[in-house]
Formats: C-alpha cells, sequence, structure tokens
C-alpha cells in the first residue's frame, strides 16, 4: 500500500510525499501582489519538506475578493511576484500550486484581525456579487447583487484568464476553489442559489456554473499538468447541498478531465452546526475517492503524523493537504519522517542539515 512519504505522479507532475500545504489566506497581499511575506511563507514550507505547496485563495477580479488585503491574479503585473515564489518553491523540490476563487457574496470584508465584517464603500468595501440575493449572514450582512447571465459568462471568462496567468506564474498544480460559502459553492448549495434559470433550481442546474467553469479553465489549462477543486461535501445543514451531491458531481468532473477532488466542508451557511474533531472530514474524501473513483486530498484537523500515514495507507485519500498545524509547524513533514521511521531519511536543506 502507499503510505505517506511515497512519491505521487498524476500527470506530468510527481510529488516527493503525499503532504500538501493546503491553501491558507494571509490576507497581506497589496492590491493583489503577492510581497514578501508570501515568499517566507510559502517557502518556508517547501524548504520544511511538503511535497506540493498550494497558494491560498487567489481571486480571479478585484470584487471578487474576500478581503482587501487579498492576494490576485486579475492582472499581468500579478504575475511575476507569483512567479518568484513559485520558482523558489520549485528549487526545494516543492510543485507549486494556486487555488483560484471568488468570494462571491462573502467578498468585501475585513480581515479576521480587524472584525472580519463586511466593510461599508467608505472604509474599502464594495457590493458583493452572487447567484441570489441573498445575504450570508451574521457579521456579513450585506446582500449582494444577483449576477446576470452576462455577469455569470464575464466571471467565468474572468477564471479562464486566471489560469493562463497562473500558467505564466509557472504554477503546476490548479485548484477550483468551490467550498467554504464562496461563489461556485454558492451556485451549489440549495441554501445559497435561489434562482430560476438554467443555473438554479435542481441539481443540474445548481452544478452547470461549475462544470462549465472547470471545462473552460481545462480547455487551456495544459492537459499534461493536474487540474483539481476543492469542494465543501456537505453544509451540514439541512436542505443544505450533501455528500450524495458531492459524490455525484465528482463523477461528473472527472469526466472534465479533473484529477482530483480536494474534500473539505462547511463554510455555506452562518448557523451550521460542525462536528469538528481529529479527522472529522477524512470520510468525505474516502466515499469521493471509492464510489466515483477519482483521486481525493483528506483535509480538517489532521495533525499526528501515525494518522496521515493511516489516511494514505488505509486508501482514504491520495494527498494529505495541512493547514494550522503547518502553521504551527513549517517543518512538519521533516518531523513526521522521523516518526514514522522513513528510510531513506527525508534530508533537511543543506543550511539546516547540522539542526537534524
Amino acid at each position: 500500500m502507499p503510505h505517506l512519504f511515497e512519491p505521487l505522479t498524476i500527470k506530468s507532475i510527481t510529488l516527493r510525499n503525499r503532504i500538501g500545504v493546503s491553501p491558507m489566506c494571509m490576507y497581506s497581499s497589496e492590491d493583489g501582489v503577492a510581497t514578501d511575506w508570501h515568499l517566507v511563507h510559502l517557502g518556508a514550507r517547501a524548504a520544511g519538506g511538503a511535497g506540493l505547496v498550494i497558494a491560498e485563495a487567489t481571486a480571479v477580479s478585484p470584487e471578487g475578493r474576500i478581503t482587501p488585503g487579498d492576494a490576485g491574479i486579475w492582472s499581468d503585473h500579478h504575475v511575476e511576484p507569483i512567479a518568484r515564489i513559485n520558482r523558489f518553491v520549485k528549487a526545494r523540490g516543492a510543485v507549486p500550486g494556486i487555488q483560484l476563487a471568488h468570494a462571491g457574496r462573502k467578498a468585501g470584508a475585513a480581515r479576521p484581525w480587524e472584525g472580519g465584517a463586511h466593510l461599508a464603500d467608505e472604509a474599502g468595501g464594495w457590493t458583493p456579487v452572487a447567484p441570489s440575493a441573498v445575504a450570508f449572514g451574521g457579521a456579513l450582512s450585506r446582500t449582494p447583487r444577483e449576477l446576470s447571465l452576462a455577469d455569470i459568462g464575464r466571471l467565468q471568462a474572468d477564471f479562464v484568464a486566471a489560469a493562463k496567468r497562473s500558467l505564466a506564474a509557472g504554477c503546476e498544480w490548479l485548484e477550483l476553489h468551490s467550498a467554504h460559502g464562496y461563489l461556485a459553492h454558492e451556485f451549489l448549495s440549495p441554501l445559497a442559489n435561489r434562482r430560476a434559470d438554467r443555473y438554479g433550481g435542481g441539481f443540474e442546474n445548481r452544478i452547470r456554473f461549475l462544470i462549465e467553469t472547470t471545462r473552460a479553465v481545462r480547455a487551456v489549462w495544459p492537459e499534461q499538468l493536474p487540474l483539481t477543486v476543492r469542494l465543501s461535501c456537505t453544509d451540514w445543514t439541512d436542505g443544505g447541498w450533501t455528500i450524495d451531491e458531492s459524490v455525484e458531481l465528482a463523477r461528473r468532473l472527472k469526466s472534465e478531465a479533473v484529477d482530483l477532488i480536494d474534500c473539505s466542508s462547511g463554510g455555506g451557511v452562518a448557523d451550521a452546526q460542525i462536528p469538528v474533531g481529529a479527522g472529522y472530514q477524512v470520510s468525505f474524501a474516502e466515499r469521493i475517492r471509492r464510489e466515483a473513483a477519482v483521486a481525493t486530498a483528506a483535509v480538517g484537523m489532521i495533525t499526528d503524523p501515525m494518522q496521515a500515514d493511516q489516511i494514505v495507507r488505509n486508501g482514504q485519500a491520495d494527498v494529505v493537504l495541512l493547514a494550522r498545524e503547518l502553521l504551527r509547524d513549517p517543518n512538519w513533514p521533516l518531523r513526521a519522517a522521523r516518526a514514522l521511521h522513513v528510510k531513506p531519511p527525508v534530508a533537511p536543506p543543506v543550511q539546516y542539515a547540522r539542526a537534524w
């Protein structure tokens, strides 16, 4: 059976191990431009032994940012700062990836350490857009403008342009964000999508935006490079998006040449009751992997090397993506290799070797 430190090849890309850096917003960009913070943050995780480093949710348009500090790739001037980071990540032996995103009705908010609520226009906010004019709720109280059919077409073109720029920046792994209550997830969930046209109503209509966007991106993203999708596999709320629907959607996405489903959950509504605990989302990755016959990534409260290794060994997922644990310890992969007695041992950077 594969294990945590066995390489994984998808298309032309080989990960040196099954550990990836989950995309985590840093809210530290300047007009969408990546800064030295991102170079150090992502570069440190590559130096720490991760096989895959996925940059944070990167907005395909200015109004698609969660906050004014979000990363962006809606302009050519965003490309070189990302390319600089990717060159370092790749030089350290990791695969550089990016997550393309639009925040939908959650856009135009303050950064978390500034409260996280929707900002007034005079404070730097803007009116968000969404499938339907339904506010998220709580501190994100602004009612979004409902997208017209022309708007939807323009947004899909934004994703295509962002994919082209990602390729120009040297990204070798592309993820489309359709989770956590952001735009594509809003189309999927009947709790957010109240449309009466071909993008709303039944399952076939609610998945249409993501399927069309995926197809358009796949047409410009090289066949030999992995294309993945992050799903919130359940809304954890009655009447919302379900794991059964996620399984069927994963089958459809596989037929659109998607190579892996990144299996998260929640974020769609403010009052969901989520049973957070160790590995609480792993079962979603396991079920989609088994029933949709597509590779998956497991995320969520994975902290222990043995836990991560068992997820891969037991065939529950192909990749383990870590977030908070890699914030706490960018060298977690090196420590995990020691804890699991990997042979030959995983080598730290030569500059750090005397510490290991």
